[in-house]
C-alpha cells in the first residue's frame, strides 16, 4: 500500500488490553502516556464480551457468537452476549472521542486476526471454526467487512487520527504447526496450509484500506516473513523470545521497511530497570545485524511485551511510562 511508505509511527505505544473496567480512566492512561501514538485499551476484566475474542466477535457481520462453558460458540442471531459486546466496544469508543479531541497523528486499534479466531470460536458441534475451511473462509469475511466498519466509525470519531489496525494472532504459530487441540482434547487439527495462511491474513489486512496493518503475536517463532508477505507493515512481539534464529529474518524486515513493534517491558508486575537498560538488547541485535543505528528510530516502535490486563493499574500505568522513557533513550542514544 503506497500510504505505508510515507506513514509516521510513533515511537513508543501499548499493546492492547489494560487492567480495570473503567474505561474513561484507561483512556485517559493511555492518551496521557502515548501523546505520540495512543490506541484504544481494551478491558477484559468487565467479563465475556469485553474479552478479546468476544469483543471481536461482536464486530462480525452476519456472523454471530454467543458464550458456552467451553467458550464462545457461532449461533444464528444476535444475543445478550453480542449485544454486551458492542456497547462496551460503544462505551470505550466513547470514551477515546473525549480524550482525542483535536489529535492528529497515528491512533492504533486492536481486533483478533481471523486465524486465532477461528481456533477460538466454536461450531454449533462444539468443535473449533479451524476444523471447517467453509467455516474459516465465512468468518475471515464476516471480520474483513466488520472491520471496515469499524475503523471507519474510528475515523468519524477521531478525524484527525490516521488509523493503525492491529491483529492479534497469539494463535497463529500453532495453527500452523497443527497444536490446536479438538474439543476432546485428545487430538489436535491439521495443520493449516501456509499460503491458505497467508492469503486470508491478506484479504484481512486489505480491509484496512486507509491505513497500514500491524500483526501482533506474543508467542516463539513469530513467522516475519509470513506475515510481511501477507501485507503487514508492522510486526509485534515479545522481544524476550527472539532467539538468533529470528537474525536474519528480522534484518529483511527492516530493510523491507517493516515497522518493529518491540515488547520489550514484561507484562505483569515486576521490577523495571533504567529505560536505557530495557532498550540495551535492541542496541546489541542492531550491531549484531550490522544495521546503522540511525535506522533505530525509523524502524522501532516500544511496547510491552504483551497485554497489561494481568497486571495492576499501577503497574499497567508505570509500564507505559517506561516504554515512553525507554523510546526516549533509544532516540537520544541509538549507539
Amino acid at each position: 500500500m503506497s500510504e505505508n511508505s510515507v506513514f509516521r509511527f510513533g515511537p513508543a505505544t501499548g499493546v492492547g488490553s489494560m487492567p480495570g473496567g473503567d474505561a474513561r480512566e484507561a483512556v485517559k492512561t493511555v492518551t496521557g502516556s502515548f501523546e505520540d501514538f495512543p490506541y484504544l485499551p481494551e478491558l477484559p476484566a468487565r467479563g465475556p464480551g469485553a474479552d478479546m475474542i468476544g469483543r471481536t466477535a461482536g464486530l462480525l457481520v452476519e456472523l454471530y457468537a454467543r458464550v458456552e462453558p467451553s467458550g464462545w460458540r457461532l449461533g444464528d442471531r444476535p444475543g445478550r452476549d453480542t449485544k454486551r459486546a458492542r456497547a462496551w466496544l460503544g462505551e470505550d469508543l466513547d470514551a477515546l472521542e473525549e480524550f482525542t479531541q483535536g489529535y492528529d497523528g497515528p491512533l492504533k486499534v486492536q481486533a483478533v486476526g481471523p486465524w486465532t479466531l477461528a481456533a477460538a470460536l466454536e461450531l454449533r458441534n462444539g468443535e473449533a471454526a479451524l476444523s471447517d475451511p467453509g467455516a474459516c473462509r465465512d468468518l475471515a469475511g464476516s471480520l474483513a467487512e466488520g472491520l471496515r466498519v469499524h475503523l471507519d466509525d474510528v475515523r468519524r470519531r477521531v478525524p484527525g487520527a490516521h488509523v493503525v489496525l492491529q491483529l492479534d494472532e497469539p494463535s497463529l504459530v500453532s495453527v500452523l504447526r497443527g497444536r490446536v487441540r479438538t474439543a476432546s482434547g485428545y487430538r489436535t487439527h491439521r495443520a493449516v496450509d501456509r499460503q491458505l495462511v497467508e492469503a486470508t491474513l491478506r484479504e484481512t489486512v486489505a480491509a484496512h484500506a486507509h491505513g497500514p496493518a500491524v500483526v501482533h503475536s506474543c508467542a516463539p517463532d513469530v513467522p516475519f516473513a509470513l506475515l510481511r508477505r501477507a501485507g503487514a507493515a508492522g510486526i509485534s512481539f515479545d522481544f524476550s523470545l527472539l532467539t538468533e534464529r529470528d537474525d536474519d529474518a528480522i534484518g529483511e524486515a527492516v530493510e523491507g521497511g517493516t515497522r518493529l513493534f518491540a515488547g520489550v517491558v514484561p507484562g505483569t508486575d515486576g521490577p523495571l530497570s533504567d529505560p536505557a537498560g530495557s532498550v540495551m538488547g535492541v542496541r546489541t541485535l542492531w550491531r549484531r545485524l550490522g544495521l546503522s543505528p540511525g535506522l533505530l528510530t525509523e524502524a522501532v516502535t516500544l511496547t510491552p511485551a504483551c497485554g497489561l490486563a494481568g497486571a495492576s493499574p499501577e503497574y499497567a500505568r508505570r509500564a507505559l511510562a517506561h516504554c515512553a522513557r525507554a523510546a526516549r533513550s533509544l532516540a537520544d542514544n541509538p549507539e
